[in-house]
């Protein structure tokens, strides 16, 4: 699981037919241009004047000519659907299938100096950055954070942290690379395929180590402790292994892939079908938070932090550009509530860039958002929001249990010890 970039170098694009077009010989050039768009110096409004005032003199004020829009619209489609094969392989249904991780992790070949490469709109990416805050491998395992380039690419820039409150782009801290594809061509033999994030490296021995995002992040948990600050906290422990895996078999398909197979389907069909697994299990899950602090009972776990990721980026992304719109995550008490809960423990706030996830999406995705604006910030998302007690902590059973405890006594004049053993 992880995050894939538009490969645009492999995008073979389909020219429109050409046209030629008459113009009456009385026409004068200057006819094509206002006089704010000679004198302006912005070559995009230049651009935009050329092309309003080419429209105005061909057809006036009414609407271009039917066969224009058909020819239009036909040879978007067939670029849409190029590029879509690219950044989105579907079966025959149309349905979006993700490709594989290459770069499995084997846990004996990995050294201790250890880079992690992210990207801040990443769901896969960000899962591994909040384990590791937790964890406390912030030194034992740096980061390099890439950005998006306008070619799709994931690429390196150095961002000035303002405030030292979350995570912002920066520079390849390793190897000065400008791109991850570059990163990824360092290792030995090479590699041409997708650069994808998350990506642990090797620094010894130049090799990628995983780009399977559970896989570091299961890592992280139990692998490092001899490197991490809190080797005590355990996201994953024995005794709930199965019921982790439980979740992750419902949560990946239909949430974590889910919104993904609503955004990139390529039919009706697809999506009706993703939509309807994605709105389902959404309400499934916050009934179960009805009465459960987390999934796993009143214990963080790694399935926790696979969904919030998701969730975190629901009403600011999904919602809108992935076409998830039954239900805003806002609508969902339970589980809007559960996502503050996780937002606000300490160290996970600063791992999310609203700002950069919300470009990586709105900007970058060209085929999903062809004019690239990035709509305003939903007020619920912001950090203030986000901030209001959730009011979960009184549903540890640690906590009810203290609570019906004071209750009891008050009430009845019991001791502590005939309340715990149920007299």
């Amino acid at each position: 699981m992880h995050c894939i970039s538009l490969p645009s170098s492999h995008l073979l694009l389909h020219s429109p037919p050409k046209t030629t077009l008459k113009l009456a010989s009385h026409v004068s050039p200057r006819m094509f241009f206002n006089d704010s768009a000679t004198n302006n110096n912005s070559g995009s409004t230049n651009g935009f004047s050329l092309i309003k005032n080419v429209s105005q003199l061909l057809w006036g004020a009414s609407l271009p000519p039917g066969i224009l829009i058909s020819t239009v619209r036909t040879a978007w489609t067939s670029t849409w659907q190029i590029m879509m094969s690219q950044l989105a392989p579907s079966d025959p249904s149309g349905a979006y299938t993700r490709p594989p991780s290459k770069f499995r992790l084997n846990p004996t070949a990995a050294t201790t100096k250890l880079h992690l490469y992210v990207g801040l709109p990443c769901p896969w990416a960000h899962r591994t950055l909040i384990v590791r805050a937790l964890k406390g491998l912030e030194e034992a395992v740096p980061v390099s954070v890439a950005g998006h380039g306008l070619d799709g690419s994931w690429e390196f820039k150095d961002v000035p942290d303002k405030d030292n409150d979350i995570l912002v782009p920066t520079m390849d801290r390793v190897h000065r690379c400008r791109n991850l594809k570059e990163v990824y061509r360092l290792r030995k033999g090479g590699y041409d395929g997708r650069a994808t994030v998350p990506m642990l490296w090797d620094v010894e021995k130049k090799e990628v180590v995983c780009n399977e995002s559970y896989d570091i992040i299961e890592f992280f948990n139990s692998g490092l402790n001899e490197l991490a600050q809190h080797p005590g906290l355990d996201l994953s422990p024995l005794e709930l292994k199965e019921e982790i895996e439980e979740w992750n078999r419902v949560i990946y398909p239909n949430v974590n892939n889910g919104v993904y197979r609503c955004g990139f389907a390529q039919s009706q069909e697809a999506y009706d079908v993703a939509v309807s697994g994605l709105f389902s299990t959404l309400a499934r899950i916050d009934d179960h938070l009805g009465s459960s602090r987390y999934l796993c009972g009143d214990r963080l776990t790694l399935a926790d932090i696979c969904l919030f990721t998701t969730l975190i980026r629901f009403d600011l992304v999904y919602n809108v550009l992935f076409k998830c719109t039954k239900k805003k995550l806002l609508e969902y008490t339970n589980l809007h509530a559960y996502m503050r809960d996780v937002y606000q423990i300490p160290k996970v706030a600063a791992t999310c860039n609203f700002l950069e996830i919300m470009d990586g999406y709105y900007r970058m995705l060209f085929p999903l958002n062809p004019g690239s604006i990035r709509p305003v910030m939903p007020s619920v998302c912001e950090h203030e929001f986000l901030c209001r007690p959730s009011e979960r902590e009184a549903m540890s059973s640690v906590e009810r249990a203290m609570s019906n405890l004071e209750l009891v006594i008050n009430a009845k004049g019991k001791s502590c010890k005939s309340y715990l053993l149920g007299c």
